[in-house]
């Protein structure tokens, strides 16, 4: 299929695309923060404008009720015996916090240069929404789709996803039956260096609460007779993965690890990598992680256990000495194939159980967990979008993801159709930070390369 095919499209995206970014800012506008109960409302009012925007496109579309947030679905089906191709995405945002670490309001989108900043602009309303505006595009100037097309986009992926989660495997494929599952919420493994996603990170995440004293304690009067939960907090973080080795120490934590095949660790090592400029990227003075492995291997294959947060006793400006009555600290482990999340969550809970000081009681709460996947990369649809990637800007490589996007596991095993983990963000998009963006150019070409995938689709026999 040559390029003119898709010209008459590719021309009305190129006409009326700062549209689409305006319509973009509207959205990115809305602080859809589905972890926080506060702003249940604002999730909601999200979900009815993407589904307007859906209806508008020449879709029909609906809110599906969920015990969590809504489901937005919406289909255009008027080409029978053509391909079905499922576009998902999610409508919720991680909180914005520390909000004095971002240049302007995080919900206020600012184009700086070619990168619009806001929170969620590449976390994922805006790799997402190229896919409406590809195929609102496509409607528009032809009336109809060279393929068959879905949409369920989610708000609730940053809050662990249940609600999807059930949905799907309620519906066992009948609603969402489909050829293939497109899901951009990842990034290009480098800028005009498109990849195509095969193996995806699992992850349990779990809190730890130490209680000690009924109250705070004056440091002066109690220190020495009773238990510190704060000292006794470090102590179990401390324990938790080798200084030296950077090995995670918890029993049985590698033990259904699946190892790296020699092909992955040939692939990874031909990518071009800077490991000077990626470390200067992040602002560390050197890069740690378990030995034997390069980089790569660490972020993208083999198990982690990070603390994410530490909190309790005094934490404001100035001193107050106290012994705190309880300290607490959230953990995520992201896990490879064919780690079990609940499995390596008992794993986790037994190891501190069993190196817990005396004086204190201890709180081990497990939270959403997620599935390690590996996707296979062959097929039809699979080339086709390999190739409209490589139309828009050169034939993807082949990666795997440190990142968890819970559902597509389920997809997998429900579906049982190939997964697109086609990212049109980059590296240094610092989602889930302050001051997250999106370039504007890979926004444009997000929904230039989905609009080429559709015609390519369409040409399948």
């Amino acid at each position: 299929m040559s390029l003119t095919d898709s010209q008459d499209v590719l021309a009305r995206v190129e006409r009326e695309k700062e549209g689409y970014l305006e319509e973009l800012k509207d959205y990115l506008r809305i602080p859809s923060i589905s972890t926080d109960p506060a702003y249940r409302d604002e999730v909601l009012r999200c979900g009815a404008f993407l589904r307007d925007k859906m209806l508008q496109a020449g879709l029909e579309a609906e809110l599906i009720e969920t015990d969590g947030h809504p489901l937005v679905y919406g289909e255009w089906l008027g080409a029978p015996g053509k391909p079905t191709i499922l576009f998902y995405g999610h409508y919720d945002v991680q909180p914005a916090d520390p909000l004095e670490l971002w240049r302007h309001d995080p919900f206020e989108p600012v184009v700086e240069g070619d990168e619009l900043v806001a929170r969620g602009a590449t976390d994922d309303k805006g790799q997402s929404y190229a896919h409406l505006k590809a195929v609102a595009a496509v409607l528009a100037e032809r009336g109809k789709l060279p393929v068959n097309v879905k949409f369920i986009v989610e708000g609730e992926e940053e809050s662990g996803g249940e609600a999807l989660e059930s949905f799907v495997r309620q519906d066992a494929g009948r609603k969402l039956a489909c050829d293939c599952v497109v899901i951009s919420d990842s990034a290009m493994y480098a800028p005009g260096q498109p990849s195509l996603l095969y193996g995806l990170k699992g992850m349990t995440y779990v809190e730890l609460k130490v209680t000690g004293p009924d109250r705070d304690l004056h440091s002066g009067s109690y220190g020495g007779a009773v238990a510190n939960p704060g000292n006794v907090l470090a102590y179990l973080i401390a324990r938790l993965r080798d200084a030296e080795t950077g090995k995670v120490l918890i029993p049985g934590f590698y033990d259904k690890v699946r190892p790296l095949a020699d092909w992955e660790r040939e692939e990874f090592a031909r990518l071009p990598f800077d490991e000077e400029a990626y470390r200067r990227s992040i602002g560390v003075p050197e890069l740690f992680g378990e030995e034997g492995y390069t980089t790569l291997e660490r972020a993208w294959a083999r198990p982690t256990c990070d603390v994410n947060g530490i909190f309790g006793g005094y934490m404001k400006e100035g001193a107050k000495t106290i012994i705190p009555s309880w300290c607490g600290a959230k953990v995520s482990m992201r896990l490879v194939p064919d780690q079990d999340p609940h499995e390596i969550a008992r794993l986790f809970e037994d190891y501190v159980r069993s190196i817990q000081p005396k004086g204190v009681t201890l709180e081990v709460i497990s939270h959403h967990g997620a599935e390690p996947v590996l996707i296979e990369t062959e097929g039809p649809l699979v080339e086709a979008a390999m190739a409209a990637m490589a139309d828009v800007w050169k034939k993807p490589v082949r990666v795997r993801e440190g990142g968890t996007i819970p559902i597509v596991s389920t997809f997998s095993k429900v579906l049982g159709v190939p997964i697109l983990l086609l990212g049109f963000g980059l590296a240094d998009d610092r989602l889930h930070s302050p001051n997250e963006k999106f370039n504007v150019s890979n926004f444009y070409g997000g929904i230039r390369a989905i609009v080429r995938l559709l015609d390519r689709a369409g040409a399948i026999a």
